[in-house]
């Protein structure tokens, strides 16, 4: 992990949460709302001071008459103030959640819709730790950092003019100490944005870790790697709290000395004019005025240095978050896509097709494969485990595009139509069915959303989970847990033909849908299969021979090649690596 974080861009500037500006343009009103009351509470702040001068030049005068207007102005400032912070808030939070809000359903859209090859480098973990925590940085920043870093610029500069207004030569003295609080500033916050950006990848690692350890939860305790893992997990997190853990001293150090600078600059401004009040240089008013004004310029400015950190650290996360959305997907609809023509026949090609996995580039799944299923075809595709026979249907769904050839459906290339139109006419039953958390009744619905109660009762029936389904606690409406902890193997796959079933779709890829059936329920899915293959292109990928021996055609995968092709009393008699398989299962 420390090398990925090493490789990592690191975020140059705080300029990286220009990044978010798409998100805030679509809301100008209520940015304009915020920036209006901002100016206003920052103003009243400024305007105070100017009120206690003229009380304490009143009270050393001797001259009392006014003290009542002057307080009551002071309460009608107070008042100001009140509904300007509040209005402030309000349209400031509000625009935070939005913004966040939409960031979050930005990534989630762009990565529901990314190819495999995108999770095959970034942990799905990770994912949802930006989704999540670096988002939460971002809210902090929109709804709370940016609006107290405005108000106290605001709040500086008038400051600033104001101080020098009433004295400008202790404004003089102020603007000494003003280098030496912004070196610290600039030197610290560089180190602090490098470890805001470290911190954040080891929390996402963190995060992907813990996802993947308990969504395994059960192979990790069947292999009692239980400690092993705690001890993975725990060392992860030691690293990013260690990496917070310097993150948090050198913003403590870099607040410590901001903040002792500026006071200290303020102690000797006061000492200056005590003795300024006692020649008679300037009133007692003046001088709490300005000793106001310099502990306000002050506080801004150590204000200012622990905003900083914060907005050093949202650049980070914002950079990771444009990052994932514009990502570039290796596989992409085209710019002007081809309608499918319908009604779709079903017919299948591959021609000439080479392929490897994006994380194993030295190694072909597929090595120059030419095959056409007819329509209405029941092709069934075996051979040794790694033989290539998955990956066909892995580019027939296009989750990833061959490197060279062509695959094509109903004499069209896949990269040449939109993948949601011919995916539409599509149903496929994986070797490691996805159980939602939900309903037996949702999950199957899922295949059709609109289909009726009774269509999703008869498609269970026919692919042989009605019954175990109505002996489920609530039925149809039993809550199946997460993955579907719930349920044996055998009824994940009846559960998800049931699905592809429903979908009623032109061309159904089964891969290795039976392999967690006992005989029986095999036996009837496989009648419900034959059923279901009529009329309907079905291209089937089993290990288990006896599921496919009534297949129109079995194409044999050694190695990614094609090499064999025929029925199966046909491939018997040939010899070969299907004999030799067909003998392994039938002769034992």
């Amino acid at each position: 992990m420390a090398d990925s974080i090493e490789d990592r861009a690191k975020s140059k500037q705080v300029g990286a949460l220009r990044g978010l500006l798409p998100f805030v343009r679509p809301y100008r009103s209520m940015v304009i709302l915020a920036m209006m009351a901002l100016v206003l509470t920052a103003s009243v702040s400024l305007i105070m001071p100017l009120a206690v001068r003229q009380v304490v030049d009143a009270f050393g005068s001797g001259d009392l008459s006014l003290l009542d207007t002057y307080f009551g102005a002071a309460l009608g400032v107070a008042l100001l103030l009140a509904i300007g912070t509040g209005v402030r808030y309000y349209f400031v939070t509000r625009l935070g959640e939005r913004v966040v809000a939409d960031i979050r359903r930005a990534l989630f859209d762009r990565s529901v819709g990314m190819s495999p090859a995108y999770f095959e480098k970034l942990m799905t973990g990770e994912v949802l730790s930006r989704i999540t925590t670096d988002t939460t940085l971002i809210l902090s920043v929109i709804g709370s950092s940016v609006s107290v870093a405005l108000r106290n610029v605001l709040v500086l500069a008038g400051g600033l003019v104001l101080l020098a207004v009433t004295s400008w030569k202790l404004t003089g003295l102020v603007l000494l100490v003003v280098p030496a609080i912004i070196i610290p500033i600039v030197v610290l916050g560089r180190r602090l944005r490098a470890l805001g950006r470290e911190n954040q990848d080891w929390i996402a690692n963190s995060s992907g870790k813990a996802s993947e350890a308990l969504s395994a939860v059960q192979t990790v305790q069947a292999y009692t790697h239980e400690d092993r893992t705690r001890d993975d997990f725990g060392q992860i997190t030691e690293k990013s709290f260690e990496s917070a853990r310097k993150r948090i001293g050198t913003r403590a150090a870099m607040t410590m000395i901001v903040i002792f600078l500026a006071f200290s600059g303020v102690v000797g401004v006061l000492w200056m004019g005590a003795r300024d009040v006692q020649s008679g240089a300037m009133s007692a008013g003046a001088l709490v005025q300005f000793l106001i004004y310099a502990v306000m310029v002050a506080g801004a400015v150590g204000a200012l240095s622990e905003i900083w950190g914060e907005l050093q650290r949202a650049a980070g996360a914002t950079e990771r978050l444009v990052e994932m959305l514009q990502a570039v997907d290796t596989v992409q609809d085209p710019a002007a896509s081809k309608p499918l023509v319908r009604p779709v026949r079903g017919e299948i090609s591959f021609d000439d097709v080479v392929f490897h996995y994006p994380s194993r580039p030295g190694h072909r799944a597929l090595n120059g494969i030419s095959l056409t299923v007819l329509p209405g075809e029941t092709v069934a595709l075996v051979g040794p485990s790694g033989a290539g026979k998955s990956t066909i249907l892995q580019l027939l769904m296009r989750f990833y595009d061959p490197q060279s050839g062509a695959i094509r459906l109903d004499g069209t290339d896949l990269r040449d139509m939109g993948r949601a139109d011919f995916r539409s006419v599509m149903a496929l039953v994986p070797q490691d069915p996805m159980i939602f958390a939900a309903s037996a009744r949702e999950n199957i619905r899922y295949g059709r959303p609109e289909a009726s109660d009774a269509e999703v009762e008869a498609a269970a029936a026919a692919a042989a989970a009605h019954d175990f389904i109505a002996d489920l606690p609530e039925a149809y409406d039993t809550y199946l847990g997460e993955r579907g902890v719930m349920l044996s193997g055998g009824q994940k796959q009846r559960i998800a033909i049931a699905r592809a079933i429903l979908r009623d779709a032109r061309v159904m890829l089964l891969d290795e849908a039976t392999s967690a059936l006992d005989a029986e329920s095999e036996r009837l899915v496989q009648l419900a299969v034959e059923k279901l293959g009529h009329g309907r292109t079905l291209l089937v990928v089993a290990h288990r021979l006896a599921t496919v021996k009534k297949a129109d055609r079995i194409v044999v995968f050694d190695q990614g090649r094609i090499v064999a092709t025929g029925t199966h009393d046909a491939l018997v008699a040939e010899g070969g690596l299907y004999a030799r398989l067909a003998q392994l299962q039938f002769m034992q």
